[in-house]
């Protein structure tokens, strides 16, 4: 049985990236995407919904559960649903996040069939260094 990636085109020549335009560590690993001289396909979460299918997928690529892709610390998130919500099952966490793009823990980037979040920037050079 394959398991292809139905919504979200994977491709190794180019780097797509989840992320949010109103955060500084978001504007900071597109910056260091931009610098390179890889084809980026930048996603804004901040104008642009991602659906829940997406979500779930790239949720899969990370190999995490949907909830992990989710700031709970987040100011927004608290206000809304206090400090340890009771969200019995993946499609309530998918329509918080669909609703609700800022509580997305960091920026998630996607190179061919490897996905990954980041936590510093500059994390994102291995994925711009020269392939051989």
């Amino acid at each position: 049985m394959t398991d292809d990636m139905g919504v979200i085109a994977t491709n190794k020549r180019e780097i797509k990236l989840f992320y949010n335009a109103e955060t500084n560590k978001g504007m900071q690993t597109l910056a260091y995407l931009k610098s390179s001289q890889k084809k980026v396909l930048d996603i804004d979460l901040s104008k642009t919904k991602v659906t829940g299918t997406q979500w779930t997928e790239l949720a899969k690529l990370l190999g995490k559960p949907i909830k992990d892709l989710i700031n709970t610390e987040h100011p927004d998130f608290i206000k809304k649903y206090g400090k340890s919500p009771e969200l019995p099952d993946d499609e309530d966490w998918l329509k918080l996040m669909e609703n609700n793009p800022k509580v997305v823990t960091q920026p998630i980037l996607v190179n061919g069939d490897q996905a990954v979040q980041i936590d510093t920037p500059s994390e994102v050079m291995q994925f711009i260094e020269d392939e051989d």
